[in-house]
């Protein structure tokens, strides 16, 4: 007698039984550690806007009172939808577009989500390549931001080196001044003076070309093989910016005039909470941060097992990525402090967000430490990291969903398919590397994730809900992890996260502005652009249901509409063996009428999940007698 073989619960989900499998197209892989996943969603929402964006809007919207905001909108509408993405994924092991046979009808929301993650993915390289620029440049003994005198600077140029040796009991007046590292920024990287606006953008930055060249490059050699080796690669691009976040700020608060800066940050000012602005900038930092919408999340959890616990894993990352933010602020604000000292100013004057705060204010300050190269490179390192991680997110959710949608043609030349697509768009990213090109990222920015993933969010939350239902969906996590969601995430699900999303959705509009950048406003075509990129992708979703119902026989209501709304044939968990209910033998070339017996004839015996699938089944036959009563 044979010894029964112990389930294994992280064998490959696409693996197969090779007498009860078909002939079908090449395995979809999955991840190959038991941190894989999880490195990968950390790395993935803990990016560049944890260290540019939330310290901001920490500061500017109450201080520390801005944290309870923050959680409660984190508990409210982040953690629900990331829990209900990471669900989607898992259940049925598919990228962003093949997900929707949970309902072909509204299969539209997944191609207005590869549109907003390609437009992202564009820009979002872009910076990387900006960080590699000053990377480079910060391997030098006098970092060239540090002196006025060079041939970008101009007359306005003001060295702090000089306030410093200068009498400093007389305050001098900085207003109508640039620092050094403003003009390097604005003259000599982006040599912006040489565009009049976004309809003239100039030549082409041959070094930032060839920058952007080469992140593309470190992104494809990144995911040549997909999550086997995007999985290795996060245990050093996830784990890596901590370490250099940790001497950041250890080195930051050991500064003079550090508290000051901490002080700024940190110093609650309750009468905030009042405004429904906060509420607003809160639900808008846990939107972005976690990265939900993008696809990145479910395309991650369609690599896991059927039973991986992203229960578990939802609250580790999402708390990890609030707790590493606040770690984050301190970090920047202790050098700010530190600087604004220095030059004998408040916090406020030389506190940004975005951009300014990496490549001017950041940089300014590092001139003013010992040893200012080494300290410049690492911060330009630690953002390296951060951006490429969530990249490799955007470019696997756009690969992944291509390749499910066509597995016979394009799995088996998913390296092909991957350069093809990081060729294409490095190509279309050339005109960011223009002396204009400031102008186009700033548009890109502004409009390409913006209204248009609200609704998706929104429309991805109420098609689960509404028509998939949430008792399906329950029983779905029910059968996939062991236990059902409590009221917590059904009520979220059910009103809150869409009844907040909507309520984002509506302050954006209402509080429109045209995009800017410094005092440049752009013209009326440029703002029609922008918005145009916003609508496309609202508008995939009436014309994929077009396409859906026109695919459908019969009348357009009784048939069309209601047969492309159920679950398509092929909709549930990828192995047979992890199908019970609704879902035996709906999978193409399926040949067990019961899953269990795939179970018993592979593992020799029941495990504590079969016992799950047998409950799922009587609950749905009960179900079944209940409505036919």
């Amino acid at each position: 007698l044979t010894q029964p073989a112990t389930p294994d619960l992280l064998v490959s989900p696409s693996s197969q039984d090779g007498d009860l499998g078909s002939e079908g197209p090449e395995d979809r892989g999955n991840w190959t550690g038991r941190l894989d996943f999880l490195l990968s969603c950390i790395g993935y929402c803990v990016g560049l806007g944890n260290v540019w964006r939330f310290p901001y809007r920490a500061y500017t919207n109450g201080g520390g009172a801005f944290l309870v905001p923050y959680f409660i909108m984190l508990a409210i509408c982040g953690i629900p939808i990331f829990f209900m993405e990471l669900s989607l994924g898992q259940f049925s092991s598919l990228g962003p577009l093949a997900v929707w046979k949970i309902s072909p009808l509204f299969k539209g929301v997944g191609m207005g989500t590869i549109l907003i993650v390609s437009l992202v993915a564009i820009y979002y390289n872009m910076i990387i390549a900006y960080v590699l620029f000053y990377l480079f440049a910060s391997l030098t003994s006098d970092l060239p931001w540090q002196h006025c005198g060079n041939w970008w600077n101009t007359e306005l140029c003001l060295d702090h080196h000089v306030i410093r040796a200068g009498n400093s009991s007389l305050p001098v007046n900085i207003s109508n001044t640039v620092s050094p590292s403003e003009e390097y920024w604005s003259r000599y990287v982006l040599h912006i003076q040489g565009s009049s606006g976004i309809g003239d953008p100039g030549r082409i930055r041959w070094n930032l070309c060839l920058c952007l060249l080469l992140s593309w490059t470190i992104v494809y050699l990144c995911i040549l093989k997909g999550v086997k080796s995007s999985g290795k690669v996060v245990y050093f691009t996830a784990t890596f910016p901590y370490l250099i976040l940790v001497m950041l700020l250890i080195r930051g608060v050991t500064l003079e005039g550090a508290w000051k800066g901490i002080q700024f940050y940190l110093t609650p000012q309750f009468d905030h909470l009042l405004s429904s602005k906060v509420w607003i900038e809160a639900a808008l930092q846990i939107f972005y941060s976690l990265g939900v919408g993008f696809g990145g999340l479910l395309t991650f959890a369609s690599y896991n097992t059927f039973h991986q616990n992203i229960y578990r894993d939802t609250f580790i990352v999402t708390l990890g990525n609030a707790i590493t933010s606040i770690l984050a602020g301190f970090a920047i604000f202790s050098v700010l402090g530190y600087m604004s000292q220095e030059l004998g100013v408040p916090v406020n004057q030389v506190a940004k967000a975005g951009p300014g705060l990496a490549f001017v204010v950041y940089p300014q300050a590092m001139t003013m430490l010992p040893l200012s190269p080494f300290w410049s490179f690492l911060f330009f390192f630690m953002l390296l990291t951060l951006g490429l991680d969530s990249q490799f997110a955007f470019m696997e959710t756009i690969v992944t969903a291509v390749t499910d949608e066509f597995p016979y043609y394009l799995r088996p030349k998913k390296a092909s398919f991957s350069a093809v697509i990081c060729i294409a768009l490095f190509l279309m990213g050339l005109i960011l590397t223009t002396e204009g090109g400031m102008y186009w990222l700033v548009l890109l920015d502004d409009y390409s994730a913006g209204f248009g993933l609200m609704v998706v969010v929104i429309t991805t939350c109420l098609v689960v809900t509404r028509v998939y239902g949430m008792k399906r969906f329950c029983r779905d996590i029910h059968m996939m992890l062991g236990f059902k969601p409590g009221p917590y995430f059904r009520a979220c699900w059910m009103v809150l996260s869409p009844a907040t999303m909507m309520a984002l959705l509506v302050y954006n509009i209402v509080k429109y502005q045209p995009s800017e950048y410094g005092n440049y406003q752009f013209p009326t075509w440029a703002e029609a652009l922008g918005i145009l990129m916003g609508v496309l992708s609202c508008l995939m979703i009436p014309m994929g249901m077009v396409v859906a119902v026109l695919q459908e026989e019969g009348t357009l209501w009784e048939v069309g509409v209601q047969q492309a709304s159920r679950p398509a044939m092929g909709w549930g968990p990828a192995l047979e063996e992890n199908r019970s209910g609704a879902y035996v033998a709906s999978l193409a070339g399926s040949q067990s009428p019961k899953p269990l017996m795939v179970h018993m004839r592979k593992y020799g015996g029941i495990t504590s999940y079969e016992n799950t699938a047998i409950e799922v089944d009587r609950e749905m036959e009960e179900e079944d007698e209940e409505e036919s009563m």
